[in-house]
C-alpha cells in the first residue's frame, strides 16, 4: 500500500478554516469539495460537522490518497472522491455548498474562472461558495511571502499565479454569487464566502 499523503499546510490551517465554515455551514446539507488534495481537510471538517455530507473530489492522481484518509477515518458523512476536472461537464449533483482550498492559484486563470462560473451556475438559490487561498488586492501582494510564492508558482508553470480578488469577485457576481465575507487567515491567506442569489 502506498504511503498516505500528508500536507503540513492542511494541518496548520484546518482549525481557522473550520471556525469560519461552522458559522456559515450550519444549515448546509451537502458540501462538494473541489480539489480535496490529500483528503485531510475533508476528514477534519466532516468529523466537526456531522450534520452534513462531505463529498470529496479531485483529479485522478489524487484519488488513491484521498481514499486512504477516508477509509481510515470511517466517518459516516464523508464520501469517497469523485473524479473531477472542473473543465468536464459531468459534475456531482445535489450539493448546496462548495468548498475549495488552494486551487485558484495552481489552475490557469481561464480554468479558475471556469470553476467559479460552474459553481455559480450549479449552486441552488442561497447556496454557499467558500474559496480559500492567497489573493492579491488591487493588483498588490498582501505580503512579501506571497510575492515570493507567486514568483515560485510562475517559475514552475507560467499559467499558475496568485489571482486578483477583484477579478475573482467580478466572475462570481456575473453568475449570481454575492460576496458575504472576506476573512483573513493565517500565513497571508483568505477565506472568501459567497452566497447564490
Amino acid at each position: 500500500m502506498s504511503v498516505k499523503p500528508f500536507s503540513q499546510a492542511c494541518e496548520n490551517n484546518k482549525a481557522p478554516i473550520l471556525a469560519v465554515l461552522q458559522r456559515h455551514f450550519q444549515q448546509v446539507h451537502h458540501v462538494l469539495e473541489i480539489g480535496s488534495g490529500t483528503g485531510q481537510h475533508a476528514v477534519y471538517f466532516s468529523k466537526a460537522m456531522p450534520h452534513l455530507i462531505w463529498q470529496t473530489s479531485d483529479r485522478a492522481d489524487y484519488l488513491p490518497g484521498i481514499r486512504q484518509w477516508i477509509v481510515e477515518c470511517a466517518h459516516p458523512n464523508i464520501r469517497l472522491p469523485y473524479e473531477l476536472d472542473v473543465l468536464q461537464t459531468d459534475w456531482p449533483t445535489g450539493f448546496d455548498a462548495v468548498f475549495s482550498a488552494n486551487t485558484a492559484h495552481i489552475m490557469s486563470w481561464p480554468t479558475a474562472r471556469h470553476m467559479i462560473e460552474q459553481v455559480g451556475l450549479r449552486l441552488p438559490s442561497a447556496g454557499l461558495f467558500a474559496l480559500y487561498g492567497p489573493f492579491n488586492y488591487q493588483g498588490n501582494y498582501t505580503s512579501e511571502s506571497n510575492r515570493q510564492f507567486d514568483q515560485h508558482l510562475q517559475a514552475v508553470n507560467p499559467d499558475q499565479g496568485i489571482r486578483d480578488f477583484e477579478m475573482i469577485n467580478e466572475t462570481a457576481e456575473a453568475v449570481g454569487l454575492t460576496l458575504v465575507e472576506d476573512n483573513p487567515m493565517p500565513a497571508n491567506n483568505r477565506l472568501i464566502i459567497w452566497r447564490k442569489t
